[in-house]
């Protein structure tokens, strides 16, 4: 049995979200492959060879695949040689983008968001906004997996010695164009892999409100997220989201500040090691779920918290 892991990288790095995404192929047993597709990303091949958890890496490096097209990434998954029972991808942007793609021309269905392996057919996904877990087997030829980080340990970076194999055909699937992008730029860690995250709700009241929230995270060294009601109240921008039309982040841990707890909030952060909420409401649902819970004003209580760090 043999499985394709599809790297999730910049050109640069390689994403830490492919370790987890390595932790579920190395459950689902097999040799595992994965391909590194960019343009110029030689050094992200060499950091994928070093990782236990890889048997072969296949590098695509071809302009074409500069940005990760999924038209394009699509076309180079299905030209690949290998005869595979399984092909997985980080359940992000890029993973979500693809795999239905490659699901749908191989003609099989996708298991998404996948949380736990039971064996190399059976696994277990999130439903309802994780309020229900659906165990799935599947029969298909190819199971086609999106897999979601926050549910895997990541494996080891290093101490592995795989080959590096180029696969040098340029698939170019015509449909689509790389025009531009704007990117947020933060001197905080990424959101999906802060080890701390602080996020705001509808309760911090506009967006000039988020700089409290700024400093304390700061203090931490933790980046900050947002529910999806501030971002829609236009507070903060929508990269901070975090719920389930968001990011999903399972930090050590999560401050919840003016935060009700909707269910799709939840779904995005409930996996957190520690939670603590912050809400003047008592019966609010974020305390649910809540390690630590402070009934009490925001407004007194994270500028006392900064001023304490």
């Amino acid at each position: 049995m043999r499985l394709l892991v599809i790297a999730e990288h910049d050109n640069n790095e390689l994403k830490p979200v492919t370790l987890t995404t390595l932790a579920a192929a190395q459950q689902i047993g097999g040799e595992v492959d994965l391909l590194v597709a960019g343009f110029n990303c030689q050094i992200v091949a060499d950091a994928a060879a070093v990782v236990p958890a890889v048997d072969k890496v296949i590098l695509a490096d071809a302009p074409v695949y500069e940005h990760q097209l999924a038209e394009n990434i699509t076309q180079l998954v299905l030209a690949l040689p290998g005869d595979y029972s399984h092909i997985l991808a980080p359940s992000t942007t890029n993973g979500k983008n693809l795999l239905p793609r490659v699901a749908a021309l191989l003609d099989v269905n996708q298991l998404s968001d996948t949380m736990t392996v039971e064996s190399a057919d059976t696994f277990k996904r999130p439903i309802y906004a994780g309020n229900a877990i659906a165990t799935v087997q599947s029969s298909d030829a190819v199971k086609v997996i999106t897999v979601r980080g926050t549910a895997f340990d990541a494996v080891s970076a290093e101490g592995g010695s795989a080959s590096i194999e180029t696969f040098s055909e340029a698939c170019d699937a015509g449909l689509s164009q790389f025009v531009g992008e704007a990117l947020a730029e933060s001197d905080r860690p990424e959101l999906t892999a802060a080890s701390m995250v602080v996020s705001g709700g509808r309760g911090m009241g506009n967006g000039e409100n988020f700089d409290l929230l700024y400093a304390l995270a700061d203090k931490l060294g933790a980046a900050v997220g947002a529910s999806r009601a501030a971002v829609d109240a236009g507070f903060v921008p929508n990269d901070m989201q975090v719920g389930q039309t968001g990011k999903m982040v399972a930090p050590e841990l999560y401050l919840a500040v003016g935060i009700s707890g909707a269910i799709q909030h939840l779904a995005g952060m409930k996996d957190s090691k520690v939670i603590v909420a912050i809400n003047k409401d008592e019966e609010a649902p974020i305390f649910q779920v809540a390690d630590y819970g402070l009934v009490a004003d925001l407004f007194d209580v994270v500028p006392e918290m900064s001023g304490k760090l």
